[in-house]
């Protein structure tokens, strides 16, 4: 039974934690600073097979204490984007396979870099987006003979917006600020540019309903490297409700809090009600050339709150600890197959929906 250290006992490694506890075949250790949190998750996930102890992860010698104690075969980062390169350290200095749900661009590259001839797997970017889209996006265009345009789009969002942004916190308050403020990438003309965030606008109808879509950072993924001088335009564009982009702009850019980023934390955390009731929207479009004809395909799929081990949790909570959790599981199902840096687009999207874990995305009409 493979053992798993998780770190970070939050919205989404305390979901992540019960997955993988509740399938009967991995043990997990997690670990988190906050003894609330410890207390909680060892009332809520009482199993034979899950054990919670207190550990402070930016205290680098206690966190190589805390992961020799364990002895992991696989560590899983639900932590702030900026904590992932010193467990990713870790996970290298100890033989361990690595995951991780960071949307940031730098970090990721610092894990490559970390991952180097290593004879376990690296796996930064798991999740939803970047994670899923990603594969959703590749399976798509490995469907054409020459690919044009590829668009993917995300939004986790309430049901019932009730405030002025028509959005509530449904995930990391500083992974959002991090998309919403760092610079973007994308493939213009067949190369990979930077592009700025908050910008490039457009609405689009889902189901009849319209949303607004603007660049936002990391949830590209490795793609963008990938495919650079294989497609002529991709991009990735989170989804909200229209009126929300202008008010994140007048916060970030006018008010400059961009610039004050635990400023703009306080305030939207205080501002900004969470909720359980919330949707996520997945909408990848693939443009391309089949036997010299222009054809389309899209991937379009809407994921609402579920209840697990007895629990109701949100959809951005089961889309992303699903996505974590699939990745995981092939990569223990198939030992020695993933070594040193591994991308999102390795894993093929029909092995991911056949997975336990990622048959949360279902139902799986688009792609058939």
């Amino acid at each position: 039974m493979p053992k798993i250290c998780i770190l970070g006992g939050g919205k989404i490694g305390s979901l992540i934690a019960t997955l993988l506890v509740e399938c009967g075949d991995f043990e997990v250790v997690l670990g988190d600073v906050d003894p609330e949190v410890v207390a909680r998750l060892k009332e809520e996930i009482a199993h034979d097979h899950f054990q919670v102890s207190s550990v402070d992860v930016q205290d680098g010698k206690a966190l190589g204490r805390f992961i020799d104690s364990v002895g992991p075969e696989g560590i899983i980062s639900c932590l702030p984007y900026f904590c992932n390169q010193a467990v990713g350290e870790q996970a290298r200095a100890c033989g361990a396979n690595y995951f991780d749900l960071t949307e940031d661009v730098e970090v990721t590259r610092k894990i490559r870099e970390v991952s180097e001839g290593a004879s376990s797997a690296f796996v930064p970017q798991c999740g939803l987006a970047p994670g899923f889209i990603s594969i959703v996006a590749h399976e798509l265009m490995t469907r054409f003979e020459t690919v044009d345009i590829v668009k993917m789009r995300v939004g986790a969002l309430p049901v019932n917006p009730s405030n002025v942004l028509k959005y509530s916190l449904t995930w990391s308050t500083d992974g959002l600020i991090n998309e919403y403020g760092n610079t973007c990438y994308g493939i213009e003309n067949s190369q990979e540019v930077s592009l700025l965030p908050l910008e490039g606008y457009e609405t689009i109808s889902i189901d009849g309903l319209l949303y607004e879509a603007f660049n936002t950072s990391g949830g590209l993924g490795t793609l963008a490297d990938t495919y650079a001088g294989k497609v002529r335009t991709m991009n990735y564009k989170t989804l909200r409700y229209p009126g929300h982009c202008e008010k994140i702009h007048l916060l970030m850019n006018d008010l400059k809090l961009n610039d004050d980023r635990e400023t703009l934390k306080r305030i939207l955390e205080k501002a900004v009600p969470k909720t359980l009731q919330d949707v996520v929207l997945i909408y990848t479009s693939v443009t391309g050339l089949r036997k010299g004809e222009l054809y389309e395909e899209n991937f379009v799929q809407k994921i609402y709150p579920q209840t697990i081990a007895g629990k109701l949790w949100s959809a951005i909570q089961v889309t992303t600890a699903a996505g974590m959790c699939s990745v995981v599981d092939l990569v223990f199902e198939r030992p020695g197959t993933y070594r040193g840096f591994v991308t999102q687009e390795t894993f093929d999207l029909p092995s991911i929906l056949d997975n336990r874990f990622g048959r949360y995305f279902q139902p799986y009409d688009s792609c058939s």
